[in-house]
């Protein structure tokens, strides 16, 4: 009797499939949702995270640029009148921003106060810009792991009522729906890991090329 157990138990696991694919399809449709709502995390976390690599390369770059050509021109002003109409570099706006105030108001009174503010509050709203999509990140990398999981614990609990319905506790039985449930916890980490790693990595350079626009700043307080 127990060999013949044994060996359907062996035919069941050996007609198996555990495919990804497969797991998805025998899902339930908790699990189902789980799954779909982690994958589509993940690659909207990938598109940030691609497209703030390509960001932070090229502000970097343009910043550079900018800070360079700036210090090597005969004056603020000449070189404001110089700048393309569609400037998109953050530094370059900032500066833009902050020249068009105080050729507005030539009044020396109060002039270091009000650059100040206007370069803090410049450099506020580039900043805003630069680090929109992190909060996403963060979301993801905090809240994915908790949401597959979700789906696991949901995908094991049908499981157990599986095998009290079928009074069967052969692992054959047991095994492609744990497998299944386990899969939305594979799910959660791997679109949570890349977001973590992102997010830290972004903040960290983000909080750089803050400082390198307050350094610019300073710097430019002590020519007007």
């Amino acid at each position: 009797m127990e060999a013949e157990i044994s060996s359907q138990a062996v035919g069941l696991a050996s007609s198996s499939d555990f495919t990804i694919i497969n797991l998805f399809l025998r899902a339930d449709i908790v699990v189902k949702s789980v799954i779909i709502i982690l994958i589509v995390c993940s690659i909207y976390s990938w598109a940030v995270i691609i497209e703030k690599i390509k960001l932070f390369k090229k502000i970097n770059e343009s910043s550079d640029e900018f800070e360079t050509k700036f210090w090597n021109s005969k004056s603020a002003e000449t070189f404001y009148n110089n700048l393309p109409a569609n400037i998109k570099d953050p530094m370059a706006l900032v500066f833009k921003d902050a020249m068009q105030n105080l050729l507005k108001k030539r009044s020396r009174t109060d002039l270091n106060t009000r650059m100040t503010s206007m370069l803090e509050t410049g450099i506020e709203k580039q900043m805003s810009k630069i680090s929109k999509g992190f909060t996403f990140l963060a979301t993801v990398g905090s809240t994915a792991p908790f949401i597959g999981l979700f789906g696991t614990v949901w995908g094991i609990m049908n499981s157990f009522q599986s095998i009290a319905i079928s009074r069967n506790t052969s692992l054959a039985i047991v095994a492609p729906g744990i497998a299944e449930a386990l899969f939305a916890t594979a799910l959660g980490l791997l679109a949570a890991i890349p977001a973590v790693i992102a997010y830290n990595k972004f903040n960290n350079d983000s909080l750089k090329y803050s400082q390198k626009l307050e350094n610019f700043s300073k710097r430019f307080l002590t020519i007007i």
